[in-house]
């Protein structure tokens, strides 16, 4: 009983000995420890293996990243990952210039942003470098408009009333999607942090929640009016992103117009910003 229990603290301890040798330097590292019929480990940092031998023949292989774990499989489930925050750019027909028609939306561009984050994925995984998933989330275009101005409510045109008796501090206009991106997911293997450089890039498609004008002045207080706002109901386009580790950056380009109206035809949004939890 005590060569056993002797063993057991024996194998626990040169487990995380060696678990230390697969982050190390060399491309392996071996260790023979001589009790009774003796006991080695053999680490390969490379294949990310770690065989430990007991001199009776016991034998404990840890496999890091093992050639069953290179094989495809289905992933996914309920997340919270990609959480995308930056900055929005409107696009007037190839421009970044607002044409006369589309002026009143005037926006301030260090204040106008996107939010978005995932919470559902599903996809299938082919090898450890490469995998595509079916994402499910929400994203927020915010634009902090310039002018003093209110966005009109159920109208059949995008149109606005020029306010003349409050002064707005804050004047936001937004829209809310749910998005379902598809992702094509590129990585390199693990460097000796246990980190991987990752390339994503695919289309997405979202659905319209609504829209919101949030204001606030000192004459009214903090007020807020919701409704579709000819938002594009149906919107479509693409992303692309680059990380290491957790942390990364991302492009995004709406392929639709912006507003479901002839006047603001061809009016569109991009975005760029950090993304938290790239995985």
């Amino acid at each position: 009983m005590k060569h056993l229990i002797l063993k057991a603290v024996l194998v626990s301890g040169l487990t995380f000995l060696a678990a230390g040798a697969l982050k190390a330097q060399s491309d392996s590292t071996k260790v023979k420890i001589d009790y009774g019929k003796g006991i080695s480990i053999d680490s390969n940092r490379k294949a990310k293996k770690v065989t430990i031998s007991i001199g009776n023949g016991n034998i404990v292989q840890i496999n890091g990243d093992s050639s069953a774990n290179k094989n495809g499989r289905f992933v996914g489930g309920v997340t919270f990952t990609r959480l995308d925050i930056g900055l929005t750019k409107l696009v007037d027909n190839g421009s970044f210039s607002l044409s006369p028609t589309n002026d009143f939306l005037d926006y301030k561009p260090w204040k106008t942003s996107t939010v978005s984050f995932d919470v559902l994925q599903f996809g299938y995984r082919f090898s450890n470098h490469f995998k595509v998933y079916l994402a499910g989330g929400f994203d927020w275009t915010l634009i902090r408009l310039d002018r003093n101005i209110t966005i009109k409510k159920d109208v059949p045109v995008l149109d606005y009333d020029v306010i003349t008796d409050a002064t707005f501090s804050k004047n936001r206009f937004s829209a809310s999607y749910v998005h379902f991106p598809l992702n094509f997911e590129f990585r390199t293997k693990e460097d000796h942090k246990g980190k991987r450089f990752r390339f994503v890039v695919g289309p997405e498609v979202a659905f319209l929640l609504g829209g919101k004008v949030k204001q606030i002045s000192e004459e009214r207080g903090k007020v807020k009016f919701t409704d579709d706002y000819n938002f594009t109901p149906f919107r479509y386009g693409g992303t692309a992103r680059i990380g290491y580790g957790g942390l990364g950056l991302f492009a995004k380009y709406s392929a639709s117009d912006l507003f479901d109206t002839d006047a603001q035809k061809g009016l569109k949004a991009m975005s760029f910003g950090i993304t938290f939890g790239l995985n």
